[in-house]
């Protein structure tokens, strides 16, 4: 904490413009990877998703199999209860016993019409779901093949970037420590309200940096004495003169490129 309090103005504004500096190139090699990640994680669902929807189709079709497997069991048991049933009535002592038989004999014959039909409508339903496994490996082998190009081009980008991404976010962590909290916090107000993530700009031909909205003389003069923390009206960015922007630049470009090998 003690050290904290000891830097000066100016060294705080400096800490700040390095630390813009660290944050704006963790940011560029993010914006490398772009939507890379999240189309890897769309990938993955979408496979994972399809591969779930293949378990529960072959798991349908080993249902029907049993389904067919049962009727055709039933249409064995109603041939052998025709068949008996067919002796029995050789050996009849009356009509009413002959007639009961016959009706024994109908209704299993109408027992193996019923199996029969539901078998044909289970052999329609596997050639359906036969054909929709077949889209869908088809979609799965395309997903596949996407995904794993997808997660080459990330990993390719993670190989040379991952490294001085990692040792950036260390650099980051170091400057925060040596500039006060409320100064810390502040910084990272505004880069979470600005689009470019830009807390920390330079002044560039009387105005704030990417802004428009000149500043008076006067408020650019006290930014180049460095005595206090001034930011811009209009977009509530830290404010630090062009020179002192011009040789934290300099400064951290050649930290950048010894991160970067």
């Amino acid at each position: 904490m003690a050290k904290k309090a000891e830097l000066s103005v100016e060294e705080r504004l400096r800490a700040l413009y390095d630390l813009q500096l660290i944050d704006s190139r963790v940011d560029e090699i993010r914006n490398v990877r772009g939507e890379l990640p999240l189309e890897v994680r769309d990938l993955e669902d979408e496979v994972e998703g399809l591969n779930l929807r293949m378990d529960k189709l072959n798991d349908s079709l080993t249902i029907i199999d049993d389904e067919i497997k049962g009727k055709k069991n039933l249409i064995e048991e109603a041939k052998n209860l025709i068949k008996k049933y067919s002796e029995q009535q050789k050996n009849v002592r009356n009509n009413r016993e002959y007639n009961s038989l016959t009706k024994e004999v109908e209704f299993q014959e109408l027992e193996i019409q019923l199996a029969e039909k539901h078998i044909k409508e289970f052999k329609a339903q596997i050639e359906q779901k036969k054909e929709v496994i077949s889209d869908t490996k088809e979609r799965l082998k395309d997903r596949n093949a996407h995904l794993k190009h997808k997660k080459g081009e990330l990993n390719e980008i993670l190989k040379e970037t991952e490294k001085e991404e990692e040792a950036l976010n260390d650099k980051s962590l170091d400057y925060q420590k040596k500039i006060d909290e409320r100064l810390v916090k502040a910084y990272h107000r505004i880069r979470n309200n600005v689009k470019n993530g830009l807390a920390v700009v330079a002044i560039e031909r009387g105005a704030s940096g990417g802004s428009f909205f000149t500043i008076p003389p006067q408020v650019q003069v006290e930014i180049a004495s460095r005595k206090k923390v001034i930011t811009d009206e209009h977009s509530g960015r830290i404010l630090v003169d062009a020179a002192l922007a011009e040789e934290e630049k300099a400064k951290m470009d050649k930290l950048f490129a010894k991160l970067s090998k």
